[in-house]
């Protein structure tokens, strides 16, 4: 029989049921507060483990405030600790409780121990609370002279404590001017440390108040005071290492004499067992040769093999972020690594992310004496039972062939690939295949063989599906059963949810029929009826542009859709040369293993609206009172608004068979000649084409005054699918005049779209806006707008009750916007 539920919940001290606990530890405190019973320390313990326990779960023990303060007067380190802890906790949002503890502590700042007398300091300093300032400056003072070591580095991390609660009592009292004799005079390493760690902090913050403290900051990189911690450096504990050496990469050496006496004084540190010390070794050799070039080759020579023991020695996370770091050199100097590439074979042990970085690293290193090694060992790992890497292993090969190493072997295997039958394989092989295809053409008569017993239905993922429509478009000539293909892809249009396969289908089959028209005229003029009709913005402009250019000239057609083409020499790299630049100048940090520079994490204003557009902040509508009618205003409190907003929509929606437009002919009595046969191609109805073309869109008709409440904006925006989501942009003037969010705000109700939420921050706005057709109150379209006023950019989502309509408010919003400043 189980227990009663009340036993059960008694049992546990880490799952109280109620109050009872808390008042239950309040009695049993205060009763050990004042014994003085021999072993009492030993019930204090297992009192204090449970307050510390209801702390951490997040149980309010606050209450306990008092018997706490009383029961730390004892000679137990242990409880000592667990005091401060609960302490620290409580003071920062209880400034009069905190009160309480100044007594205590200072008394044990006092304390024969100096580990207590450490402590205690360190809890004292960790309070943080501004009325409390003047406690803190006599056991400061009197903890920088201290005779005990680890009191006097735990006072100058409290110096700098201070200063943060504040500036004017730190410099008032000429702590900085103490820490720089600490630091210039003190035996102990990590005092030492700490001061240089303290100052560098405070002056920094300081240098732009004032002179005095500029010129404190340069004296640290003076050339005395450089040297006086290159001397010292063994002394220091791994992270004063770095932060030495940090410091040292600041320095500039006056001639190629102190770059070298430099180097010589930290070349042993290249050997040092933390990878961080190595890291930060590696980073100040870099940066004191760049401009010596011989020398800065050396220098990759002697750090590579550092690095390489490094990697292959130690936990995945530390090989990942050596790794990360290797793989920036490999970048910059591949041929110095070339030879090295054995140290680059994935283990069975290694995670994902170690086996994908080396994967990155073997195709960097790829040159023509170790092509065939480094591609055979790729094959392996494609038959590998993690698909992941299979894939990766796929691209890998690819990247290889297009940098022209063993091209005739490589493509050989690729080919072998797609007889695998494996779908993961056949994909990623597919977009490689396209790839190369564009860059040697030569090899077109191999890769079609192959492609064109590969079944479109086997075919899945878009990237490859895409990959697979190019083919069978620009080989159409040599690909028997191209045509057909094409047209069955084309019937299970309203089936295809990716854009970018339908946008591919449309220019295959324009293709395939400016070669083999009569067998394509079907497909054809079924995908441009259906690109026409289809809700996604670039479809619909393509299969317009596409009738428009074959209804003027099919000739012009031919020249721009599918013109001579020339092999593709290189390919475009994902990053330019100078973010790359900014990046090797950001070595030894997060920058390196993410490959992106810091001021993309950083910067706002870089990061632009795409990055800005998941941080939906906190909404407010009172730059908006003014235009905003009363009863659609949004609480500035009101942080539940469009919580749905983030959601991962589908950019494109399938398009509709109740779209119909009419249509002229396509051709008048023009005619069409290719390499196999003459057509004649008389109009739309004799082609059996269904191509229509679309009407003017008629001017948008909204209602003046619409009305809606918050919650029924926010009901609707969770249920209705995305009509419409694309770029857009407001001129000059207007983003000159978005200082002012209000007279955006003013000019949209003027066009009828009303603003019923706003937030961000300059140059990042977002805004929330609603409008209603002026015949049905019940249609109503939903916009979502982010605008960065220095780009002159906006990104917005549409959505609406009626979706036939979306494409003519979008209309009308974006000359809304783009007309914004100008009247």
């Amino acid at each position: 029989m189980a227990p009663p539920a009340h036993s059960q919940r008694s049992s546990s001290p880490s799952q109280p049921s109620g109050k009872g606990e808390v008042a239950d530890l309040k009695g049993q405190l205060r009763k050990l507060a004042g014994s003085r019973v021999a072993g009492i320390d030993d019930s204090k313990r297992e009192l204090f483990k449970k307050v510390i326990s209801y702390m951490t779960i997040g149980i309010d023990v606050s209450s306990l405030f008092s018997e706490m303060v009383m029961c730390s007067a004892t000679s137990d380190i242990v409880l000592k600790k667990m005091c401060y802890l609960y302490v620290g906790n409580y003071a920062k949002h209880n400034p009069d409780l905190a009160l309480l503890t100044i007594n205590f502590l200072q008394r044990d700042c006092k304390d024969q121990d100096p580990m207590i007398r450490g402590l205690a300091l360190r809890s004292l300093c960790s309070l943080r609370v501004a009325n409390l300032v003047e406690y803190l400056v006599g056991p400061l003072a009197s903890g920088l002279i201290d005779k005990n070591g680890y009191v006097r580095t735990v006072t100058t991390i409290g110096v700098l404590k201070l200063y943060h609660i504040s500036a004017a009592t730190c410099l008032d009292s000429d702590f900085p001017a103490t820490l720089k004799h600490l630091m210039l005079t003190d035996s102990d390493p990590q005092v030492v440390a700490n001061c240089l760690s303290s100052l560098q902090e405070i002056w920094g913050l300081e240098a732009s108040k004032s002179e005095e403290a500029s010129r404190e900051l340069e004296a640290l990189l003076s050339k005395p005071t450089i040297y006086y911690f290159l001397n010292r450096i063994r002394e220091f504990s791994e992270w004063a290492q770095c932060f030495v050496l940090e410091l040292v990469s600041k320095y500039v050496p006056s001639d190629s004499n102190e770059i070298f006496d430099i180097m010589n004084l930290l070349e042993d540190r290249l050997q040092h067992a933390n990878g961080a010390v190595v890291l930060a070794t590696v980073k100040l050799f870099l940066q004191l040769t760049l401009s010596m070039t011989d020398v800065h080759q050396q220098v990759y020579e002697r750090i590579k093999a550092p690095l390489l023991t490094l990697v292959s020695s130690g936990s995945p996370e530390q090989s990942y972020a050596v790794m990360g770091h290797l793989h920036l050199l490999v970048m910059r100097a591949p041929m110095l690594f070339s030879s090295d590439y054995k140290h680059f074979y994935c283990q069975y042990v290694d995670p994902f992310y170690v086996k994908k970085l080396k994967l990155e690293m073997l195709t960097a290193v790829a040159n023509e004496s170790n092509t065939y090694e480094i591609v055979t060992e790729l094959c392996e790992y494609v038959a590998n039972v993690d698909i992941p890497i299979a894939r990766e292993s796929i691209r890998a090969v690819g990247k290889i062939a297009l940098q022209q190493y063993d091209v005739n072997a490589i493509v050989d295997r690729l080919l072998q690939f797609l007889e695998m039958e494996k779908d993961y394989v056949t994909a990623e092989t597919l977009v490689l295949v396209k790839d190369l295809l564009r860059k040697y053409p030569q090899w077109s008569n191999g890769c079609i063989a192959v492609v064109g017993n590969i079944s479109s239905k086997s075919i899945q993922e878009p990237k490859a599906k895409a990959a697979l429509v190019w083919i069978l478009g620009e080989y159409a000539q040599e690909m028997q059963d191209a045509p057909y293909v094409l047209e069955s892809l084309v019937d299970s249009w309203e089936e295809e949810h990716s854009a970018e396969v339908r946008l591919h289908l449309l220019t295959a089959v324009l293709k395939c029929f400016l070669v083999r028209p009569p067998e394509t005229q079907k497909a054809l003029g079924a995908a441009l009826a259906a690109g026409l009709a289809d809700f996604h913005q670039d479809v619909h402009d393509r299969a317009l542009f596409y009738y428009r250019i074959l209804k003027k000239d099919a000739s012009l057609a031919e020249r721009v859709v599918n013109p001579p083409k020339q092999a593709v020499s290189v390919f475009a790299d994902t990053q330019s040369n100078e973010i790359k630049d900014r990046i090797f100048d950001e070595f030894n940090s997060l920058s390196v293993l993410y490959q992106k520079p810091s001021y993309v994490f950083m910067d706002k204003e870089q990061r632009g609206p795409s990055e800005f557009s998941e941080d939906l902040g906190n909404f407010s509508t009172e730059s908006a009172n003014s235009v905003v009618p009363a009863q659609i205003i949004v609480e500035a409190n009101d942080n539940d608004l469009l919580l749905g907003v983030s959601e991962k929509e589908e950019s494109g929606v399938p398009s509709s068979n109740g779209s119909a437009y009419s249509a002229p002919p396509l051709y008048n009595n023009s005619s069409y000649t290719n390499g196999q046969a003459n057509f004649a191609i008389n109009d739309l109805l004799d082609l059996g084409l269904t191509v229509v073309a679309p009407d003017p869109v008629p001017t948008m008709k909204l209602n003046p005054r619409p009305s809606l409440d918050p919650s029924t904006f926010q009901q609707k925006w969770r249920q209705l699918p995305l009509s419409v989501s694309q770029d857009g942009v407001i001129s000059p003037q207007g983003a000159a005049a978005l200082t002012k969010p209000e007279d955006l705000l003013r000019y949209m109700q003027g066009k009828s779209i009303n603003c019923i939420a706003s937030g961000g921050q300059a140059p990042n706005l977002k805004f929330f806006f609603f409008a209603q057709k002026a015949e049905e109150r019940s249609s109503t379209f939903l916009v979502e707008c982010i605008i960065n006023s220095s780009t002159c950019k906006s990104q917005f989502k549409i959505k609406a009750d009626d979706q036939t309509a979306s494409h003519a408010f979008s209309n009308h919003f974006q000359s809304s916007l783009s007309e914004f400043g100008l009247h």
